[in-house]
């Protein structure tokens, strides 16, 4: 068999085993369990895996459950007893240690405290300070991306499906940035509707097939802020970009799409380091 012929084999079991993971974090996920569902050995596949995506599937089950756990401390009710359940700890103490280790804090306090509280200000006195808002002038960009719908929480599956397709088809290269691209605004959309992209930059004259598909950016002027912290406290730097700083700022706003450019790679980042450009586009 051709070699680009194994790797579309293998693209399409990196694809079966990435969406499983995704669906199925509630449960056990031994490699065993994955590599059947791609159909190798366990030596073989955690070797393939690994080439791919530069982390071991231990690793993606363990970063994937804590970044939805940290969503959930930030955007629901639920008791962090009910969160470590519902991320596969078998106990309390262990949730916690696991959590304090990568976020810094245990999961009650980051709760109350963590970086998502700086924006829940009601004057936004000394915001200005701590999270400078930049103005950037950008030339249009064309990006690669896969869609994703649901929870923009979720959009790491697309990210993963597009890291897995590009090295598969020898199409990555080191200077492409990640890039995500929203449509909706949560506020007001259905989470099971909200419409995203996962992309990177350099999409001139890469082939486009399934899942892959171009997306644009449009040049101009926009309104950039550097947030600091996990992905899971983003929310609140757009509610305080909009409801705080856009008023003013004496800019309008202007019509085509906001999006985030990723500093970091959440694979080799700790959650609290990672930096994320928020581009607002503006008259």
């Amino acid at each position: 068999m051709k070699e680009d012929s194994i790797w579309a084999v293998y693209e399409q079991r990196l694809r079966r085993v990435s969406a499983y993971i995704h669906d199925h974090l509630d449960e056990e996920l031994d490699l065993d369990r994955l590599s059947a569902i791609a159909c190798l050995s366990p030596h073989h596949w955690h070797r393939i895996y690994r080439a791919v995506h530069g982390e071991t599937l231990a690793a993606t089950v363990k970063r994937l459950r804590l970044h939805r756990a940290a969503g959930d401390l930030v955007s629901t009710s639920l008791s962090v007893e009910e969160i470590a359940r519902r991320t596969g700890y078998p106990n309390l103490q262990s949730f916690n240690r696991i959590f304090k280790s990568v976020f810094g804090m245990p999961p009650a306090r980051y709760r109350r405290q963590g970086s998502h509280t700086v924006f829940q200000s009601t004057n936004g006195k000394g915001l200005g300070e701590m999270y400078d808002v930049t103005m950037k002038t950008i030339a249009p960009r064309d990006l690669v991306g896969v869609s994703h719908t649901g929870s923009y929480m979720g959009i790491g599956r697309a990210f993963e499906t597009l890291g897995g397709t590009l090295q598969a088809r020898q199409l990555f290269r080191p200077d492409m940035k990640m890039i995500g691209v929203y449509l909706d605004d949560p506020d007001l959309v259905p989470k099971d509707k909200l419409r995203s992209f996962a992309c990177v930059t350099g999409g001139e004259g890469v082939p486009v097939e399934a899942p892959l598909v171009n997306r644009h950016l449009d040049g101009g002027d926009y309104a950039v802020l550097r947030h600091k912290g996990p992905y899971a406290d983003m929310h609140k730097a757009y509610q305080w970009l909009y409801g705080e700083w856009l008023p003013t700022s004496g800019r309008a706003l202007r019509d085509t799409v906001m999006f985030e450019e990723y500093i970091d790679n959440p694979r080799d980042t700790a959650p609290t380091e990672l930096l994320t450009d928020i581009y607002l586009p503006l008259k």
